[in-house]
């Protein structure tokens, strides 16, 4: 039986407005921190977002996560600003992230391309809800 969907959304920039709420109201389980944990605390995890400032250097934080203890292929997604040209873009792919969406993405963006990068990989199969949970139909 698949768990519950877990991601670790790393604030860098520790902004207060993110899309964190939003996730968890989806349905994932959400943990936020400011700085990246200890490698072995990133397998616990079925996707890893990074919210980037303009000036973290992508391609390190890429190779670091990437080269962590049984991280495995588990969805890595950085959040950049606009300001970040298309060839640190595409940098950062290169170097280990599955994907790059602009910092101020809606949570409904950032969970189709979580589920996008999950759905290729059987061993990170999760759920949404717990299955008392239930939706409450649209009056």
């Amino acid at each position: 039986m698949a768990g519950q969907c877990s991601v670790l959304y790393i604030n860098v920039s520790s902004l207060v407005e993110t899309q964190t709420c939003a996730l968890r109201s989806l349905g994932f389980d959400v943990v936020e921190m400011n700085d990246v944990p200890a490698r072995e605390a990133l397998a616990a995890f079925h996707a890893v977002v990074v919210r980037a400032e303009p000036a973290t250097r992508l391609t390190t934080v890429a190779a670091r996560l990437r080269s962590a203890p049984k991280f495995g292929r588990r969805a890595l997604i950085a959040l950049v600003p606009a300001t970040l040209p298309v060839r640190n873009r595409r940098d950062a792919i290169d170097s280990g992230f599955d994907t790059v969406l602009p910092q101020h993405c809606s949570a409904r963006d950032l969970a189709a391309a979580i589920l996008s990068l999950l759905r290729k990989y059987p061993e990170h199969r999760c759920l949404l809800r717990s299955h008392g949970a239930r939706r409450r139909a649209a009056a």
